[in-house]
């Protein structure tokens, strides 16, 4: 019952906080004062909302009326919860019409990062590369205030949102044969799981982590190039902020499908017909909010780091350079590509 609360507190929080015009929201010590004692519906309001206007409406062509569309409900839920991963703590969301994915970014060392390093940046970099595999981050919202909810962990303060690559998929007729993985470097020991007593978390939770793709990416040369393109320039963007631990996020169709998009047309978003013409490849670039630079991902290197030396897991996610990581990674994708 109480996560059922937790859950409708949070969402709404987060319907409000997409709704709620920024521009019209002044911060007062009584706001402040009332903020402090909330413990789970708290308010958000969006950050740098122009920032991401102009890259919803100009740059990614995105109706900016069917956005708002998605977060706007009569009589139910804007949001549906779609679980967490059990280590981070983070929570993920869908609108209901599985447009949009809201992740919370619990950990300070991580939002902190996206908004003092990454944002800015990510911005220009979209602008000059509106076809870039990167995922699109649509909005960013946080609280204004500091609350109890906060301060105890018990209700994050920072999300984005981002477009959900799986758009299309509920009104798919072979929506249940969609395949998705999400692909890291294998050869990596990853602390936040293998740290963790298996006992505290499920298996689904454990399953989640890290996927393996037991086939090729079968893809015909003019495609294959633009492709990798793309991931060199996108990961040699994510190299120079000093990001790792990314992973690429891939999504298999079956050929005969046609789920729609939004907004701009790019050839990884509505779906590339591979080349021996079984399936429309989708894929996206995630979770590139942990930097080497930070305190709280420098201190646990340092515990791993030791770690490693008794037990010998070998290379980490967490104590290797953005350059080895990103070396890693490429070599890990064009493992999976066969080029026609």
């Amino acid at each position: 019952m109480g996560s059922s609360r937790r859950e409708s507190a949070l969402t709404k929080s987060i319907q409000a906080g997409l709704l709620r015009d920024p521009d019209r929201f002044k911060k007062t010590a009584w706001g402040q004062v009332k903020a402090f004692f909330t413990v789970r519906r708290i308010k958000l309001i969006r950050h740098e909302s122009e920032m991401f206007s102009k890259l919803r409406q100009e740059v990614w062509k995105f109706n900016e009326d069917t956005y708002q569309a998605s977060f706007r409900t009569s009589g139910q839920k804007a949001l549906k919860s779609i679980g967490d991963l059990g280590y981070s703590g983070s929570s993920f969301f869908s609108t209901l019409d599985g447009y949009f994915v809201i992740k919370s970014l619990p950990r300070r060392f991580e939002y902190s990062f996206f908004e003092s390093d990454l944002l800015e940046p990510y911005y220009a970099y979209m602008v000059e590369n509106p076809d870039s595999v990167l995922v699109w981050i649509t909005d960013y919202i946080l609280a204004p205030y500091m609350t109890l909810g906060t301060l105890f962990g018990c209700t994050p303060s920072h999300h984005i949102v981002m477009e959900s690559i799986l758009c299309g998929q509920s009104d798919d007729p072979n929506g249940q044969n969609w395949e998705t993985y999400d692909l890291k470097p294998i050869d990596y020991f990853y602390p936040e799981r293998d740290l963790m007593p298996e006992s505290l978390v499920s298996e689904e939770t454990l399953s989640r982590l890290a996927d393996t793709f037991n086939d090729k990416l079968h893809l015909w040369q003019k495609d294959y190039a633009r492709f990798w393109d793309s991931l060199e320039a996108d990961t040699k963007f994510l190299q120079d902020a000093n990001a790792v631990d990314y992973s690429l996020f891939l999504v298999r169709i079956p050929a005969a499908s046609c789920p729609i998009v939004l907004g701009r047309e790019s050839p990884w978003r509505t779906g590339l017909l591979s080349a021996d013409g079984k399936w429309k490849y989708r894929a996206a670039l995630l979770d590139f909010f942990w930097a080497r630079h930070k305190f709280q991902a420098q201190a646990l290197s340092g515990v791993v780091q030791t770690f490693n030396i008794i037990g010998r897991q070998g290379p980490m996610s967490i104590t290797t350079t953005a350059n080895e990581y990103r070396d890693n990674f490429l070599k890990m994708v064009k493992k999976m590509i066969e080029v026609h």
